[in-house]
């Protein structure tokens, strides 16, 4: 789904990246890596594959956009440096694209691990009109787009029936991404009456009405 923001064009993909059309530029937030593999350290029952599903995802988007550069809105690497960190190694030496981070809460490892290999570290980055940081801000004369929240909304159907999906939620000066890794939670938010919810599908981003 294409949405202009400040009168530039975004893709909204149904995997939870924006793609800003002008600038060549893939946008994805809380992939969480190494959280899976920090859990199965501690007894949890999670597949060995469920790890590469998020490499999976991440190559697929890649694919389809050919961003020349990539911005990770923090939550990149989940946990502190595990054997995942090696996955995600083999992932950057096959990119061509420029590779930024805006460190999240957490992201604590050291910048070292990222730094070597050669993707820049940052805390926050201003582009143009545009506030690009992990978590939600207000600075006046900017747009923000963010992640953090993990952001969800709940379907609801015939029967009682009803389903938790990720959503891309929009407000007057701000955007908040959907969590991109596969083993997030999602943080349901309540859509005020000019708020505006992208929510992912499995093959689409469907526009909610607004409240009246």
């Amino acid at each position: 789904m294409k949405v202009n923001l400040q009168q530039e064009n975004f893709i909204f993909d149904p995997s939870g990246v924006a793609y800003w059309e002008s600038k060549h530029i893939l946008l994805i937030a809380d992939v969480h890596l190494g959280k899976i593999a920090h859990f199965r350290k501690h007894g949890s029952a999670v597949p060995q594959k469920a790890i590469l599903k998020n490499f999976e995802q991440l190559k697929k988007v890649v694919a389809t956009y050919q961003p020349e550069k990539i911005y990770f809105l923090g939550d990149l690497f989940h946990s502190a440096y595990n054997s995942e960190f090696a996955y995600f190694k083999t992932w950057v030496q096959e990119q061509q694209a420029d590779l930024v981070l805006i460190v999240g809460n957490h992201d604590i490892i050291s910048p070292a691990h990222f730094e070597n290999l050669g993707i820049a570290v940052k805390e926050e980055i201003c582009l143009e009109r545009f506030l690009l940081t992990h978590h939600p801000e207000e600075r006046e004369g900017f747009f923000n787009i963010c992640g953090h929240i993990h952001p969800g909304f709940r379907l609801r159907g015939m029967g009682r029936q009803h389903e938790k999906l990720s959503c891309f939620f929009k407000t007057k000066h701000q955007l908040i991404l959907p969590a991109f890794g596969t083993f997030t939670g999602k943080y349901l938010l309540q859509q005020s009456k000019n708020d505006q919810i992208y929510v992912c599908t499995e093959t689409e981003v469907i526009l909610i009405p607004q409240k009246l």
